[in-house]
């Protein structure tokens, strides 16, 4: 993600920053999803790997990207606190 951009976001929250996330977060996301055990907070069920997303600063939600755009989305969002 270009590095003006991602300056420029925050979460719609808690308006703290945000950064993309490591390969690591995303392969532990990833590895929930599969299990059946990750929902966004609108509580659906996530059925789909992620490829890329957003973490907050805090390290508390994560937003994902669909196809290069950041889904900025209350119901979107995902609680990391679930992993």
């Amino acid at each position: 993600m270009d590095k003006k951009l991602l300056s420029i976001l925050c979460c719609p929250l808690t308006h703290e920053g945000l950064h993309s996330a490591s390969h690591d977060m995303l392969a532990s996301v990833n590895k929930a999803i599969q299990k059946g055990s990750l929902t966004n907070r609108d509580g659906v069920l996530l059925d789909k790997p992620l490829t890329a997303a957003l973490v907050t600063d805090d390290g508390k939600l994560l937003y994902p990207i669909s196809d290069g755009i950041p889904v900025l989305l209350e119901g979107e969002s995902i609680t990391l606190e679930q992993i």
